[in-house]
């Protein structure tokens, strides 16, 4: 995470923007309830303790949770429920989630606390508050959320970490005890009053801090998708002229054509594409993974317009079970049901998946000497003594094999829990934890491409790239020699990630081109 904690975010019964969400979970911005939000959590409050007062069963206040909902808590004992139930649901299993992703989820939980909708006190949301700036992180693990009922598990070891019980890690990342974190950031743990601990964990609150993460990461995958592919265009002597506004314009989709508008704007200009474009050219048509790709990166444009759709419905929801509604009734309800986020994290996943291969044969052609128009085998300095990218295209290929199995949906499952009372669950934690294992490989797929396709232009000098893939060129070589001999490659290959996953390389091409869309 960096340092900026400028600018805290405000939070309040409104929805969140995504930009606040990723600013909070990597940047460590600080956060702040409003004073909407403070009264929204008085009134609140006061709904449920009458109805904690009354004699009616009420599910979590007066009742026990999931199947054993039907028994009834005598009034003394009402408290030991609330910390039962976070002792008993911190059941996680599995490595540590990550920092960002913990941030994302604690924020996104405090907005729903700040609607008012849960009954919390006004004095649990200030704590949650705190944790989040005094850059406390409860240790969360992989296992344990089936989505539905919330992010039960990982979110019950945030509101552990609120008892001062269970691991955190605190500002510098270093494991301890939850109370000596808090002690030594001058906070006090939570003592849980009635329904305050079902409120802390009935949320989809990770599956969607993951997806909002993930939206963000893709948009800039999206772009450096299209860099690699006008990289690979110029390499292998193809045509900008598929990409033509008004082709394109034919099938009406916002995405390829933005897509096609990217490519147009990075080879605007190119010698390499100039030198084969008079009559002498006998190639009639690029090979689909040059001549279709604005329509596979138009299409993963089209579903991640979806995605953050329905990314931006759930930062505007209040997500809890019973919930307090805007008459003051305190109902249950079923809005806790993972599904809307797990499907479209499953979609994007698909989408990555079929990027990342069109990509990778892109990469193949380019080290093919029957198809790449005239370059030395696999872009070999001395071709039989050294391989050159031989194993690069590997790598990339096993990748793609992975991200194929990561595309296989996760929300199409469901195992029944808490004795079939909760027979049916969405997994989109599932999918969203193997959503953020396919944004890495797809940027390393982007990111051989990338490596190969400089190569391979810097090998058609004296022919030179356009200038803002040449520009891309120059950026990588800041960081990447150019060709020779074999050298030791996977160093070369991680610092081609890197540039990638820093925007380097995007931000290169764009000092050219001006914003990519």
């Amino acid at each position: 995470m960096g340092n900026d904690r400028s600018g805290a975010v405000a939070v309040g019964p409104a929805a969140l923007d995504p930009g606040e969400v990723v600013g909070v979970a990597r940047d460590g911005r600080e956060v702040v309830l409003t004073g909407e939000a403070l009264a929204a959590l008085g009134v609140g409050r006061e709904r449920v303790d009458a109805l904690a007062r009354g004699t009616l069963p009420a599910y979590g206040v007066s009742t026990g949770f999931g199947a054993l909902a039907n028994l009834h808590i005598p009034a003394g004992r009402r408290a030991d429920l609330q910390r039962s139930l976070i002792r008993s649901h911190a059941a996680g299993s599995g490595p540590e989630v990550e920092r960002e992703v913990v941030r994302a989820m604690m924020l996104l939980r405090l907005r729903t606390l700040a609607s008012g909708r849960t009954g919390v006190r006004p004095g649990t949301a200030r704590a949650l508050a705190g944790l989040l700036n005094a850059r406390i992180t409860p240790v969360v693990h992989e296992y344990g959320s089936l989505g539905c009922s919330g992010d039960l598990a990982p979110l019950a070891h945030v509101a552990l970490a609120l008892m001062g019980e269970g691991t955190v890690r605190d500002a510098a990342g270093t494991a301890l005890p939850a109370g000596e974190a808090l002690a030594a950031a001058g906070l006090d743990p939570v003592e849980l009053a009635a329904k305050e601990g079902l409120a802390l964990i009935n949320g989809t609150d990770g599956m969607l801090g993951m997806l909002v993460l993930a939206c963000h990461d893709l948009r800039r995958l999206l772009r450096t998708a299209d860099l690699a592919a006008a990289m690979s265009v110029e390499a292998q002597l193809g045509t900008d002229r598929v990409f033509a506004a008004d082709l394109l314009a034919l099938r009406p989709h916002p995405g390829q054509a933005a897509a096609a508008a990217n490519m147009r704007a990075l080879l605007a200009g190119s010698p390499i594409v100039a030198s084969h474009r008079g009559p002498g050219c006998t190639r009639v048509q690029d090979a689909y993974s040059l001549r279709c790709a604005p329509q596979v990166a138009g299409a993963a444009r089209d579903t991640l317009d979806h995605a953050e759709l329905v990314a931006s419905r759930e930062l505007a929801a209040a997500i809890d079970n019973p919930v307090v509604t805007e008459d003051g009734r305190v109902e249950s309800n079923g809005n806790f049901h993972g599904a809307p986020v797990g499907y479209v994290l499953d979609f994007l996943a698909i989408a990555v998946a079929d990027l990342a291969s069109m990509s990778e044969r892109r990469t193949d052609r380019m080290l093919d000497v029957s198809r790449s128009s005239g370059l030395p085998p696999f872009l070999a300095d001395d071709p039989g003594v050294d391989s050159g990218h031989m194993i690069a295209q590997y790598t990339q290929a096993g990748i793609v094999s992975e991200l194929k199995r990561l595309a296989a949906p996760a929300s199409a499952d469901s195992i029944p829990s808490s004795a079939m009372q909760e027979d049916h669950v969405s997994m989109g934690w599932s999918a969203a934890r193997k959503l953020r294992r396919s944004l890495d490989g797809l940027g390393r797929v982007l990111a051989v491409e990338i490596l190969t396709a400089a190569r391979a232009l810097d090998l058609r000098a004296p022919l030179t790239p356009a200038p803002a893939t040449g520009r891309a060129v120059a950026a990588l070589r800041e960081r990447v020699p150019g060709p020779g001999p074999d050298r030791h490659l996977a160093p070369e290959i991680e610092a081609a990630v890197a540039a990638v996953a820093d925007g380097g390389l995007l931000a290169a091409a764009e000092a050219v081109t001006g914003p990519l869309r």
